[in-house]
């Protein structure tokens, strides 16, 4: 951007970026920030960063005119960086917004993306300070959140709501329903508008199917052992974006045009008189454990998302088997989810 836009005190709510008909509402929470940037990017990925002028209630806000629909953004959070106290902030990295309804892009594990230094990994612990990343290239490694236009024609869908004790669920997975379907063309196989494919829809009404549920199809990342083994995370139970439809599965772009093939896919199942149920994976995030990157919630308010080892918060205790476990009696937690 040539010149920095100009950027007004907004609203505290609702989190996220709000279009509207001037401009976009962000607000993110944080109440161990210090200082929040709001960073844009143009399709070069220039970077124009905001300081947001507001906090109210541990948000930060600001109203910025001009912004729209596609517009891709992310955070810088300054704040204080104590392991051991559990404090994270690392303004090198680029940030997702917990909030976002899309997310373009997919991290790749670059070491720009660590908070420590991959040749002494006790710095993840130990260090007075993070490792000094370059902050363009790790905001070239990584995913970014995307303002979306919410208005969708959804004529006159309604959710079908069959009676419980009528109801046929089947499990499936978005890629693995469609990819191999002949009866599909191929470009679209494993997406969103495949799975809304005339083929997959008559042969779910033929086995008498009610509602499908999907296995994860919010925004999660490809794990950096499995990349650095030239393999993918395919079942996806490694949620970074809970309000993002994962982009993989996105056939026409993953600049908001995702969001707008995910409702086509649920109008169309509706249509069929078929219900879609989501499976959410609200216990840990694709951050990791001490040792993994910080794409999001680690880098904006680590002890407010996370559990933590009580004698030594550098520490996340781990529920899951997965590095890390959401702490969902923390207020923010509890507002994510609900």
């Amino acid at each position: 951007m040539q010149n920095a836009p100009q950027v007004w005190p907004g609203r505290a709510y609702p989190l996220g970026a709000t279009l509207e008909s001037t401009g976009t509402n962000f607000a993110l929470f944080s109440e161990v920030a210090q200082r929040v940037e709001l960073c844009l990017l143009d399709d070069d990925g220039t970077e124009t960063r905001l300081d947001m002028p507001e906090v109210d209630a541990h948000v930060w806000h600001g109203f910025v005119p001009g912004v729209s629909a596609g517009q891709r953004y992310g955070y810088r959070v300054h704040g204080p960086w104590n392991p051991r106290q559990g404090q994270r902030c690392d303004p090198s990295k680029l940030l997702l917004d917990p909030y976002a309804k899309a997310i373009d892009g997919q991290m790749d594990g670059d070491q720009s993306l660590f908070s420590y230094d991959f040749a002494h990994p006790e710095d993840g612990v130990t260090a007075a300070k993070p490792f000094a990343s370059d902050p363009a290239q790790a905001a070239q490694h990584t995913m970014v959140s995307v303002v979306v236009d919410p208005v969708f024609d959804w004529g006159n869908d309604k959710p079908p709501r069959t009676d419980y004790c009528d109801t046929v669920i089947y499990e499936c997975h978005v890629k693995g329903m469609t990819e191999l379907n002949p009866a599909i063309p191929e470009k679209l196989r494993g997406t969103y508008t495949a799975m809304a494919h005339p083929a997959i829809i008559d042969h779910l009404k033929k086995l008498g199917v009610t509602a499908v549920e999907l296995m994860p199809a919010q925004q999660f990342i490809h794990d950096p052992t499995l990349v650095a083994k030239g393999l993918t995370n395919y079942w996806g139970y490694n949620t970074i974006g809970f309000f993002a439809p994962h982009n993989g599965y996105a056939a026409f772009g993953s600049q908001g045009q995702q969001l707008v093939e995910f409702k086509t896919m649920v109008k169309a199942l509706h249509a069929a008189g078929i219900e879609v149920i989501m499976d959410v994976v609200y216990n840990h995030t694709a951050e990791g454990n001490y040792l993994g990157p910080t794409l999001s919630f680690r880098g904006i308010d680590n002890a407010a998302y996370y559990r933590l080892v009580d004698d030594n918060k550098a520490h996340y205790f781990d529920t899951t088997g997965t590095g890390n476990t959401l702490l969902l009696r923390s207020p923010a937690v509890l507002q994510l989810i609900m």
